[in-house]
């Protein structure tokens, strides 16, 4: 991989971002968030996945009024996220780790200086959120779009990259005219291709840490490939300092997977690791008879998908290839004829392992893998 972009470090609570700290993965509740319980129980599922910051909408008095009972039982860095109204960045303040705002869509300029004076009262970063369906009206005029009925309608092939990188950088000018730069940038589209090309021309225009997603991703099966191609193309080129995985979901089981997703980019980067990894052949006319290497690798997933210690396991239906990846792997099993062989970090350390005892071998090993030995 190429080398990482060197981003400024910016700290959200205890978690620091840029630099060469690890990529956070974060989320935003789904809940109403002046339902606290409802919210707190949602951040709390998420927190257990890994979640490493959270972000809830602060839209309403009562969300704000809120967020004073969410910070005491957060277990994370809390995050608000503002539209419009700079009086709810005002009062959300004193009780979150950073601000998501866009300085162009809170008013004038006094209530830009306010925000920002609340800000750096209680050590906050902002985080500039672009999205290519909010763009600021001349920003949008200028790249093509047009008036239909009083309504701003975006050029028929789309914004170009440009566009959202504009917007950006013209948000952190606003910033920077105020002395603040504890800025963290987003510039989101649900086009993917246009959403790498801006984080790459924003790369190269700043050294603000970015905090990458693909914006309205869609259901899981979308989403989950969505953010991997775009999400996983940056990460490839060094870009990026935080994540969030878009799923349009509510439920709670449905926001963990947007966790599970992000972890699961950065681990087949070998960026971050995260959980038991399943590596498994894709199977074919090798396979041994009797050993249903797809069987085997779901039940271990289902076995172990609540175990966060990073385990890499690797499942293979013949001997051809098995070895070799079971070599590269925390534990390996490979079929062998009629039974199964277990290594450890390439060490054989089981043989004569009957088939219909793998999946249970291989959970009672992964459970004590860390385990100092008897």
């Amino acid at each position: 991989m190429p080398p990482r972009r060197k981003a400024r470090e910016v700290a959200i609570g205890p978690v620091v971002i840029g630099g060469n700290n690890p990529i956070a993965v974060q989320s935003m509740t789904a809940t109403d968030t002046a339902d606290v319980e409802a919210t707190v129980e949602q951040i709390t599922a998420l927190a257990e996945a890994g979640c490493e910051l959270i972000r809830v909408t602060v839209d309403t008095r009562k969300a704000a009024a809120a967020l004073p009972e969410i910070r005491r039982r957060c277990p994370i860095p809390l995050i608000a996220d503002i539209h419009f109204n700079h009086r709810l960045a005002l009062e959300a303040a004193p009780y979150v780790d950073k601000i998501r705002i866009n300085p162009g869509n809170i008013g004038s300029e006094d209530n830009i200086r306010a925000v920002i004076a609340r800000a750096n009262e209680f050590g906050l970063p902002i985080r500039v959120g672009v999205n290519n369906g909010s763009l600021e009206r001349d920003i949008a005029l200028k790249y093509g779009a047009h008036l239909k009925d009083n309504i701003l309608m975006p050029p028929e092939e789309g914004y170009p990259a440009e566009a959202l990188v504009d917007s950006a950088l013209r948000n952190i000018e606003i910033l920077e005219a105020h002395g603040f730069t504890r800025t963290i940038i987003s510039v989101k589209s649900s086009n993917v291709p246009l959403m790498v090309r801006a984080y790459r021309l924003l790369a190269a225009a700043c050294d603000y840490p970015l905090h990458l997603g693909v914006t309205e991703a869609g259901t899981l099966e979308n989403s989950n490939i969505k953010s991997s191609i775009g999400i996983g193309a940056l990460l490839l080129d060094g870009i990026g300092d935080t994540l969030r995985v878009s799923i349009a979901a509510r439920r709670t089981e449905e926001k963990v997977e947007e966790i599970k997703t992000g972890f699961k980019i950065l681990q087949a980067l070998g960026l971050r690791r995260y959980g038991v990894e399943v590596v498994a052949c894709p199977t074919c006319g090798r396979e041994d008879v009797g050993f249903d290497t797809t069987r085997i690798a779901r039940e271990i997933e289902a076995l172990t998908a609540r175990m966060s210690r990073p385990v890499k396991v690797s499942v293979m239906g013949c001997y051809v290839n098995g070895p070799g990846e079971a070599a590269e792997a925390d534990l390996g099993v490979v079929a062998s004829g009629k039974t199964a062989r277990i290594y450890r970090r390439g060490e054989l350390i089981e043989s004569m392992v009957p088939f219909d005892r793998v999946t249970q071998r291989m959970k009672e090993l992964i459970e004590t893998f860390y385990d100092p030995p008897a």
